[in-house]
């Protein structure tokens, strides 16, 4: 993609992080934000999704922000009755945030650099193979399962690698901060590995073994 924004509106999404090539549906209900999806409809249809920090800057009362998110492009759109709308949005490319700019709207907007993640628009899976991954697999299915959470592994494994790999990123039941982790990994590969080191934090939980009374 051509022409990247250097200023977006970002949307600080609590409990969420969105990935390159992965793609979201969300509620977005909150005037503010109704303002902002309008907004992007009306040019773009880009926005930055970013999470807040849970350290706020409590001189100034404004949510502090990680400095990396993701650039998401806004694929479906639908207006309800109830005035709210219905969006899916798919990853595009990172960003750093580089300065928050006041803009007089309702929202936030950031100056944003693309220049550390271009390689998240190129189609390249960086030489991983789908047999990479099989490694962590069994210990991703385990710790999916115990947790409760349904994945169709079928249907990963006919995604490309680096869909495959974000998307069990953002669904994974890791915690916040292991996520934005993930999400500042520079390429897929030290974001695979990433995930087999967090994996291995999680081994005791996994394996544990428990008997019934």
């Amino acid at each position: 993609m051509k022409n990247l924004p250097k200023i977006i509106p970002v949307f600080p999404l609590s409990n969420f992080i969105m990935f390159p090539g992965t793609s979201v549906p969300l509620n977005i209900f909150e005037p503010r934000y109704i303002d902002m999806i309008n907004d992007s409809m009306k040019s773009d249809k880009l926005i930055g999704m970013i999470q807040p920090k849970k350290i706020n800057d409590s001189s100034t009362n404004i949510i502090n922000l990680h400095k990396v998110g993701c650039l998401g492009k806004i694929t479906t759109f639908k207006d309800t009755e109830s005035g709210n709308f219905l969006i899916e949005l798919k990853g595009v490319i990172r960003f750093n945030t580089e300065a928050e700019i006041d803009t007089k709207k309702k929202y936030r907007s950031c100056e944003v650099d693309y220049s550390a993640y271009l390689n998240d628009l190129e189609d390249n899976n960086e030489d991983l193979k789908f047999t990479d991954l099989q490694l962590i697999f069994k210990d991703l299915k385990s710790l999916f399962e115990k947790r409760g959470y349904v994945i169709n592994w079928k249907a990963l494994e006919k995604q490309k690698l680096d869909e495959t790999i974000n998307a069990l990123a953002m669904a994974s039941p890791f915690s916040l901060e292991e996520k934005q982790v993930l999400l500042e990994a520079e390429n897929l590969k030290i974001r695979k590995n990433k995930i087999a080191e967090i994996l291995s934090t999680y081994s005791h939980d996994i394996f544990e073994n428990t008997t019934l009374q």
